[in-house]
């Protein structure tokens, strides 16, 4: 098993990649599972339980995104893939043990940028399968940011 950075550190690594190899890919695929613990923990974290629903229904379509980058390696590559152990693995997810509102706004601004990332590399797609799998997985994003910004105003609402 390899060193592997925390789920943020990862995050900032993808986000810098201005095109999506395979490699980029494959770290795109564990970051979009490590998405569903996530999630996961933040939902752990709050005293909310419709912000607690919310939030693991991200994690759900966390892993519903790495299924579709796996289609995209595929794709890529012309044959199909499988990951392999160390592929599979997660990030830590290091969290504080309570979360806040001012957390999640963060995590408002990481899915919207995430969703820019994806059209960005849509655009450079030359194969349009791959191209419409990234965009789908962008507009998710959004609604990922829409989804915390009601858990936000249902935990404000809530003091």
């Amino acid at each position: 098993m390899s060193e592997l950075p925390d789920f943020f550190t990862a995050n900032l690594d993808v986000a810098a990649a201005t095109e999506l190899d395979v490699d980029t890919m494959w770290k795109v695929f564990r970051l979009e599972r490590t998405g569903h613990e996530f999630y996961e923990q933040l939902a752990l974290r709050i005293d909310h339980p419709e912000a607690q629903e919310l939030l693991r229904r991200n994690g759900k379509e966390e892993l519903a995104h790495a299924r579709r980058i796996l289609k995209a390696i595929s794709l890529t590559l012309g044959t199909e893939v499988e990951p392999t152990e160390e592929q599979l693995e997660l990030h830590a997810v290091p969290l504080p043990d309570t979360v806040d509102a001012g957390l999640l706004g963060l995590v408002v601004a990481g899915e919207r940028n995430a969703d820019a990332g994806y059209q960005a590399w849509a655009d450079q797609m030359d194969d349009p399968e791959v191209a419409k799998l990234l965009r789908l997985n962008g507009r998710e994003e959004t609604i990922h940011s829409e989804r915390v910004d009601q858990a936000i105003a249902l935990m404000t609402a809530a003091g």
